[in-house]
């Protein structure tokens, strides 16, 4: 199986989607064991509902045991809520272990961004950097800036990949083989690569269809992707079983002589990356 690259901190393989409004649906979300939550402020909730879902989603933070997940909150872009949406989730007695910013198209967005989180930390006397940056990449700009986006920030730690909205950007037809994405979507794992990020990869939303979940997540896998963006519990698990190493993975990992033939430096290279994915997906002490 490809062996793609790993996050410095934690296991991200399914990163759950839930609209801050739902809190029944958040409550069980934390139980599901996804490596994420995401608490949706963004596409997730009407415009109506947007204060409503800030409160919620401070609420939830607070106290909420999410277990070993990560608490993620996906704000609003700016101009749209964003100032609001950190305002409210960021005076939470515990705030989000990161946030993912959507529609990035600069670095100086990120940056922004950053020293917004910056403000946070000191609020709550937070060491510098603690709270993490995933950023979305959903449009043609975006696409095209990938190198300045990836190394703005310390903080950034992931780039997810926006399938549809960069189809309605670009006025593409979104096909099941993917075709009119392939390209951006590997761009998005390579840049993430080049700056030691992860890649997270965009969502199915064929609820239907579990195989062509299956597919697509391991040709994500194989494009060099470290998780997958969720959007219903059903997918946690399935997401999660491709991106975590095979107990036969992991031996081969261990070894330096395979078959009878020494093992080059780039196969220990990809034998660690491995036996990395499999410590944080907590199958390998």
């Amino acid at each position: 199986m490809p062996t793609p690259p790993v996050g410095r901190r934690r296991a991200r393989r399914a990163l759950l989607f839930c609209p801050a409004t739902e809190r029944g649906k958040i409550d069980k979300a934390a139980g599901l064991g996804a490596d994420g939550v995401i608490l949706d402020l963004e596409d997730g909730v009407a415009q109506t509902r947007k204060a409503e879902a800030r409160a919620l989603a401070a609420r939830a933070l607070a106290d909420l045991d999410f277990g070993g997940a990560e608490r993620l909150v996906r704000v609003n872009p700016e101009g749209a809520g964003l100032e609001d949406d950190i305002r409210v989730t960021g005076q939470a007695p515990r705030p989000p272990d990161s946030y993912v910013l959507p529609k990035v198209e600069s670095a100086s967005a990120i940056k922004r961004f950053g020293r917004r989180l910056a403000a946070v930390e000191r609020r709550h006397r937070l060491a510098p950097g603690t709270i993490r940056i995933l950023a979305i990449i959903e449009s043609a700009s975006g696409v095209v800036r990938l190198e300045e986006i990836a190394g703005s920030d310390p903080r950034l730690e992931a780039l997810m990949f926006g399938a549809e909205d960069l189809c309605g950007d670009m006025g593409a037809v979104r096909t099941r083989e993917g075709r009119e994405v392939l390209w951006a979507r590997s761009a998005v794992a390579i840049h993430a690569a080049a700056r030691r990020l992860q890649a997270i990869d965009t969502p199915f939303v064929d609820l239907a269809d579990e195989a062509g979940l299956v597919a697509e997540t391991r040709e994500g896998l194989s494009l060099g992707y470290a998780g997958k963006l969720a959007i219903h519990p059903k997918q946690i698990a399935p997401i999660q079983s491709v991106f975590t190493p095979t107990a036969e993975e992991v031996g081969r990992a261990r070894v330096f002589v395979l078959d009878g033939r020494m093992v080059d430096m780039p196969m220990v290279r990809a034998a660690q990356a491995i036996l990395a994915r499999a410590r944080a997906a907590g199958v390998l002490g």
